[in-house]
């Protein structure tokens, strides 16, 4: 069967229905021709325009300003990330990572510290990327994404996979080379299918995890295995976790995910079966919904909605169409 039939698809809304999180258009240059010229990296982070935030585990300090604490009669500020100049920023002898540049010619630098720094006053405050992602602008959730992606990576792989000796920073974070074996490495991205799935009524297979709370329902998703093809990849995990087997798949978009180092990819698929089996591992309860069926589980509270940073959301919405409600929880 091919692999795609946009045939199949084509009585479901056209467009989604809100952006995907972390994917806007940002305004950032990644510049990476600059990485590995100290020189310009130097000249960079002296520059007076130049700004600079820190990461920590995977937080970063965001400012929400009271209200009409923008002058906008009352109305609350924007959130924004809080980034200061190089010269005010914490000293740190190696682990500072290069995002790129604006069209204004604007660079900004991460730091990765052991901590974040004290409040810068009383309405910063720490946040992950999951919430971060909803408050910040664009530009700022891109800078972040790339940020706690590169934090992560460099946590995890301080020692070199061919010989084990320690490996030291290059390329302006983007890189770790072994001075023993002349090895490098390069920040690590795993492919992984989120799909929707629908059968020959439209209806949508949503599941439900272990781990997650009574209620909470999303999409299925898992990641692309060696000698896999994406869809490949989306058939076997939906067979796997809850029992489907699918026909048609098209993709839809795709979204950075670096918790810790995820790329999404994200797909609209047909089911040829609908009996539903789930494995009772990673997949603890799987429906299928109509529209109807899942707007009356939103209004109980029966079903709680995917977060809304989240491409799942998104795919959900394409079919639905129309945004889902707000997660309350």
């Amino acid at each position: 069967m091919s692999t795609t039939s946009s045939d199949v698809f084509t009585d479901r809304p056209t467009g989604l229905a809100t952006p995907i999180g972390l994917t806007e258009p940002n305004g950032i240059d990644r510049a990476a021709h600059h990485r590995l010229d100290e020189a310009w990296l130097a000249a960079a982070w002296s520059h007076p325009t130049t700004r600079v935030f820190v990461v920590s585990g995977g937080q970063v300090l965001i400012d929400e300003p009271a209200n009409g604490a923008d002058g906008t009669d009352g109305e609350p500020g924007r959130t924004e990330l809080v980034m200061t100049p190089a010269f005010e920023a914490p000293v740190t002898e190696t682990h500072r990572y290069f995002l790129g540049t604006d069209e204004d010619g604007v660079s900004y630098f991460a730091l990765q510290k052991d901590a974040l720094p004290g409040r810068m006053d009383q309405s910063a405050r720490p946040a992950g990327l999951r919430e971060a992602g909803l408050l910040l602008s664009a530009r700022e959730a891109s800078l972040v994404t790339h940020a706690v992606a590169l934090e992560n990576w460099q946590r995890l792989h301080r020692f070199c996979s061919r010989c084990g000796e320690r490996t030291v920073i290059a390329a302006a974070g983007h890189i770790r080379r072994c001075q023993a074996c002349g090895a490098e490495h390069y920040p690590r991205t795993d492919p992984a299918v989120i799909m929707l799935v629908t059968d020959d009524q439209d209806r949508a297979l949503l599941g439900r995890q272990v781990h997650w709370p009574e209620g909470r329902f999303s999409t299925l998703a898992g990641f692309v295995e060696p000698g896999e093809s994406i869809e490949q990849s989306v058939r076997r995990e939906v067979f796997e976790e809850a029992g489907v087997t699918v026909g048609p798949v098209e993709y839809v978009a795709s979204q950075p995910w670096p918790f810790p180092s995820s790329l999404m990819l994200g797909f609209m698929a047909k089911a040829v079966s609908s009996e539903i089996n789930v494995d009772g591992e990673e997949i603890h309860e799987a429906r299928w919904f109509s529209r109807e069926d899942l707007a009356a589980a939103f209004a109980s509270g029966e079903v709680l909605p995917p977060y809304g940073i989240s491409i799942a959301a998104r795919l959900i919405e394409l079919w639905y169409g129309e945004p889902l409600p707000k997660p309350t929880h």
